[in-house]
């Protein structure tokens, strides 16, 4: 099915279309999310990469997944920027090394520093050019419409965060391991991919297999009965 193409709507009057998607039984939706929630508590954030290629494909489904987040306005504030090419890795890699230099010597203050220390993370970014993909999310502030009048975005952060958190959930499901990498500050992401003025760097989100000799931190996640409260 070829989707249809979008543009902004700003100002359209409201146009109801009826929506009837399938209810599943009560039994088909219990092991769904069961089945969900034990796939998801597998996912683990990995810093070390095989080289190995990864079928494109399966990232751009991933990122169509993303694109399906809700959104302030439905605006849909997001742009993601797929990377192969190894130069461009490599810059990026540069760049954000020579800020998380900076950040480690001194700009991150020791409370963040000692917040970092369990999960061995250090200035040196070897995921950034090991990984196959670099999948870097820009969110857009404003839009132009075709005379040039400039439209603000709502709730920008808040919807690229759930498009984020969409698409790093779908890669696990997909068998692929991501980390999601906020060097800062970002600006140097807007100049080396040529970036428009509306739209602001939010995470470079390194996509691969993990490493045969990956390890990750000895971390344990809260229980449901620390992070859930029923009313």
């Amino acid at each position: 099915m070829t989707a249809a193409h979008w543009t902004p709507t700003y100002g359209d009057p409201f146009e109801p279309v009826p929506y009837r998607p399938a209810r599943p039984s009560a039994a088909e939706s219990l092991a769904t999310a069961a089945d969900l929630r034990r796939r998801m508590d597998t996912r683990r954030t990995v810093r070390m990469f095989a080289t190995d290629p990864v079928p494109e494909q399966v990232l751009v489904d991933a990122i169509a997944v993303a694109a399906t987040a809700p959104s302030g306005a439905h605006q849909q504030p997001w742009t993601f920027v797929l990377i192969k090419d190894a130069e461009t890795k490599q810059r990026i890699r540069e760049a954000a090394e020579e800020e998380e230099r900076i950040s480690y010597e001194g700009r991150l203050g020791e409370e963040w520093l000692s917040a970092l220390r369990p999960l061995g993370t250090d200035a040196v970014k070897t995921h950034l050019t090991d990984a196959p993909y670099l999948i870097v999310v820009f969110q857009q502030r404003y839009f132009l419409d075709e005379d040039g009048t400039k439209h603000k975005h709502y709730y920008v952060d808040e919807s690229v965060g759930i498009a984020v958190g969409m698409l790093i959930t779908a890669l696990h499901l997909s068998g692929l391991a991501a980390l999601t990498h906020t060097p800062s500050p970002m600006r140097f992401l807007s100049e080396l991919l040529e970036r428009p003025q509306n739209e602001k760097a939010f995470a470079v989100i390194p996509v691969g297999y993990p490493a045969d000799d990956c390890v990750v931190p000895n971390l344990v996640r809260k229980s449901i009965d620390q992070v859930l409260i029923r009313r």
